[in-house]
């Protein structure tokens, strides 16, 4: 099989990477970044359209096309490929609205009666701050559409509110005020082929770019995956509330959802309610989940693409993986650029994994050329192991500027040392 991945991410490079794994799969990547150049061609489409990636699949006889980034989803790929009779695994642009905009997710969600919070859209500031008039503090503000991970401010007073209704405004005049949930926050990601669904394990974000979730929202500090965060009748539950509704109401709307469907949740006193839907992996989930998976990915997705997921399953690694984000200086607000990476094979000596994403090739030298540039990426015996033998290989990475959060994966052995000293 020779599967073109889409995107220069570190997502991407994590596709990638478990891809090349498999046996007889053979990986071309689209634009791809430099350290996906050891698992197969990195190559530039005539243009970055889905005509453009279409071209490039058909002149490499390209048998399954995976879409990273949720831009080209948006932007039609999907039905491209499909009218010209291409595998590709992802949703349409009219099922890809589940990302592009958050209040068309809402009303699904409502439709489908998915828990979810309380809300209301608004299409001017005016109206955004009447609204809030319905709501306590803290209150959560959404700009409606794509916002790369970044369109979400959580206003703790009417101040706050008031600034992050101007600071949103910025990424489109639609603006959702919801009720702020309390709990826990769980991705959880399935793959689905229009009518079923399988699972991902559960893996839990880390949004902030400061320790202890301090500071603004980012596109994602790290992530962690392991088998606890969610128990098998959780897992159930969210299948049977969330996902098959979801499935169900969007081929009720003419619109079958295939793909990566990802349901960002708050796990409350009352159960899993849904804080979005994103259409495709999550980045840094991805490099987490895909670090622990052995095998049985590229024929998931290739059965996703063709529509039957029946016979469909992954094989899981038992041990936990940790992935931290090492990110620019001045990220997220203006990240530099530029910089030297130094010490990625050091890093990688220890049997870790760095997925790159803000990096270039200058003359030989890789340069930092983004906000988040690397995800280092381990696992280990216990969750405990798994984070250690990350933050062993992150410390031999250095980049001028380099910050990154010293805590992923913290809630987890907080969390589950509480249950085993209420357990004794």
């Amino acid at each position: 099989m020779k599967a073109l991945v889409i995107g220069s991410g570190g997502r991407e490079h994590a596709i990638a990477w478990r891809l090349a794994q498999e046996p007889g799969v053979h990986v071309v990547a689209a634009p791809g970044n430099p350290g996906m150049v050891d698992l197969g061609p990195c190559l530039r489409p005539p243009s970055n359209t889905p005509e453009g990636y279409l071209q490039l699949a058909l002149e490499h006889e390209v048998d399954l096309t995976i879409v990273g980034p949720e831009a080209p989803l948006v932007a039609g790929v999907v039905d491209t490929f499909v009218a010209a009779g291409q595998k590709i695994a992802g949703p349409t642009r009219a099922a890809a609205q589940l990302e592009a905009s958050k209040q068309f997710a809402k009303q699904v969600m409502i439709g489908a009666h998915i828990p979810t919070a309380a809300y209301q859209a608004a299409t001017s500031i005016a109206e955004a701050r009447h609204a809030l008039r319905n709501f306590s503090y803290p209150v959560v503000l959404k700009a409606d559409g794509l916002a790369a991970g970044k369109g979400v401010i959580i206003a703790h007073n009417e101040t706050e509110a008031h600034q992050a209704l101007e600071a949103l405004q910025i990424l489109g005049p639609k603006i959702l005020i919801e009720e702020f949930l309390q709990g826990e926050e769980a991705s959880f990601i399935a793959l689905c082929d229009g009518k079923r669904a399988i699972a991902l394990e559960a893996s839990q974000d880390h949004k902030t770019i400061f320790n202890g979730d301090e500071g603004p929202n980012t596109g994602g500090m790290g992530a962690y995956c392991d088998g606890r965060i969610l128990t098998p009748a959780q897992i159930r539950a969210v299948l049977d509330t969330v996902i098959q509704p979801a499935l169900d109401y969007m081929r009720h709307l003419g619109t079958p959802f295939s793909g990566f469907l990802y349901a960002g949740l708050m796990m409350t006193r009352e159960g899993a309610k849904v804080l979005e839907f994103n259409v495709r992996l999550g980045d840094p989930e991805t490099q987490s989940l895909l670090h622990r998976i052995r095998g049985g990915f590229a024929e998931s997705l290739m059965a996703a693409a063709s529509g039957d997921l029946s016979q469909a399953v992954f094989d899981w690694n038992p041990n936990p993986s940790v992935c931290v984000v090492m990110a620019a200086a001045g990220y997220p607000e203006k990240p530099r650029t530029g910089d030297a990476i130094n010490g990625i094979t050091e890093a990688e000596s220890t049997g870790a994994v760095v997925f790159q994403a803000g990096t270039h090739l200058d003359n030989g030298t890789l340069r930092t050329s983004g906000g988040r540039v690397l995800g280092v990426t381990a696992s280990g015996a216990d969750l405990s192991s798994a984070i250690g033998n990350t933050y062993e290989a992150a410390r031999r990475i250095h980049f001028d500027g380099m910050q990154f959060r010293t805590d992923i994966g913290a809630k987890g052995l907080k969390r589950w040392s509480t249950i085993r000293t209420v357990g004794t």
